[in-house]
């Protein structure tokens, strides 16, 4: 038995180890510095747009190819992304993928002065950022769910959410008053700097001398087979619940993201940005760190995971609905009103971090990062569609009751749905395999 034991071991290099408790509280600071500083150079060109269009000479066609650009190299990496850190480790996907775009967005603004067609050098750069940055969170999903220890993974999930919101901040304030003042070149080489500066300390901390869990570099994880499953882990219902609930709640979200601006300049004239621009990105940061411990706790305390996943998403899902209901019915109300229905709206959509975001790793830790690719990219893709819509019915009703009304549409399907199909037991797990036979029985 102990040959045996032996040679099957060796066929099947070890699991990572779990992170002790100082592991993750260097790796919760590192992958809150980590998002911050991916959204930071996501946001680089929206930024610096007006800037960049009145310098290059772009006029509002040209300006949209621009921001578009990042997107389609964004939804073409997440499911390679995904697969690729479940099947070699999150920790040297993520590395890869900031170090490679840091070094793309440091080399735009040059670029783009010494070349004759600026907008092509953009709109390649842009997509090249998006092919690098579409591998970063399911990475992160990939990461967290395999290292987390025991009773942190919500947590460790809603400190990258936090981590975006707080990119999202930085990149709308201080990177809008240093194009104003520096030049638009600026920012790039801000966000590029930083990004390079974060990658190489994590190589030389937190990856310096490491092999992950005593594999060598390149050699797959013992489980890493079950990602050739994938097609399969679709065919459940609990997985296809969660991946419907994340589609609905990334449409909902980009719809208040991309036609707020509209609405407030359209229905309250008066109003400053940071007044619903800057208050709930502010405001999600701490509200999505303490919905990610307050998951873990409740699990602690002996709560089903299920429940406490269905009870976040309620809370992301619901709560936001609720808070929309009055300008579904009639959007023309007070400036104080629209403000702290929208801002406490989208500062609830956090709470989803703990609920659907996180239910991936619950249900297939093994392929948590190709999973949460496909999820990550038909989110993608509903959030096109679901502003295009929107801007089609509010061209067709002259309305702003049918922009709300669809965000409500969305939460109400997605939610009945994760509460009625979701689920939070693994569905991963082979039925059978020498390995998982070996893992299962007592070692003498």
């Amino acid at each position: 038995m102990a040959d045996d034991e032996k040679e099957l071991r060796s066929l099947c290099p070890a699991e990572p180890h779990v992170w002790s408790r100082v592991e993750a509280r260097r790796w919760t600071a590192a992958l809150f510095a980590g998002s911050c500083l991916t959204y930071c150079g996501r946001m680089t060109a929206p930024v610096c747009a007006p800037a960049m269009a009145a310098a290059l000479g772009w006029n509002d066609l040209h300006t949209g190819l621009a921001l578009g650009a990042f997107f389609w190299g964004y939804a073409a990496t997440q499911i390679l992304g995904g697969h690729a850190s479940d099947k070699f480790g999150g920790e040297r996907v993520i590395l890869l993928s900031v170090a490679s775009w840091a070094l793309v967005t440091l080399a735009t603004p040059p670029l783009t002065h010494l070349g004759s067609h600026p907008l092509a050098v953009v709109m390649v750069a842009r997509v090249l950022v998006g092919i690098l940055q579409g591998v970063f969170f399911p990475s992160l999903a990939s990461l967290v769910a395999r290292r987390s220890p025991e009773g942190q993974k919500s947590f460790l999930t809603s400190v990258w959410q936090s981590g975006s919101s707080m990119g999202i901040l930085a990149a709308s304030v201080l990177g809008s008053a240093t194009a104003e003042r520096y030049g638009w070149e600026s920012v790039f080489y801000g966000a590029g700097t930083l990004s390079a500066l974060w990658a190489l300390l994590l190589q030389r901390t937190l990856l310096k001398g490491q092999v992950c869990g005593g594999r060598r570099w390149g050699a797959p994880y013992r489980n890493s087979s079950s990602c050739a499953g994938l097609l399969d882990l679709l065919r459940k219902s609990s997985v296809r619940a969660a991946i419907l609930a994340h589609m609905c709640t990334c449409g909902s979200s980009y719809i208040l993201l991309s036609w707020m601006p509209t609405y407030f300049s359209q229905e309250h004239s008066r109003t400053t940005v940071w007044q619903y621009n800057v208050l709930p990105w502010a405001a999600g940061v701490p509200v999505s760190l303490c919905g990610g411990h307050l998951s873990d706790w409740l699990i602690g305390r002996g709560y089903g995971v299920a429940f406490v996943r269905k009870s976040m998403q309620c809370v992301a899902m619901g709560v936001s609905g609720a808070f929309l209901l009055p300008l579904s019915n009639s959007p023309h109300v007070s400036f104080a009103m629209a403000t702290t229905c929208i801002s406490v709206a989208m500062v609830a959509l956090n709470f989803t971090s703990c609920g659907v975001t996180v239910n991936v790793q619950d249900l297939a830790p093994s392929c948590a990062g190709g999973l949460f690719g496909v999820m990550n990219t038909l989110g993608a893709l509903t959030s096109v569609l679901t502003v295009s819509l929107s801007g089609y019915f509010l061209e067709v009703s002259g309305s702003w009751t049918s922009v709300f009304g669809t965000v409500l549409w969305l939460h109400a399907v997605g939610l009945a749905v994760f509460l009625y199909f979701g689920d939070a037991r693994r569905v991963d797990l082979p039925s059978t395999s020498p390995v998982d036979l070996l893992d299962s029985a007592p070692l003498h």
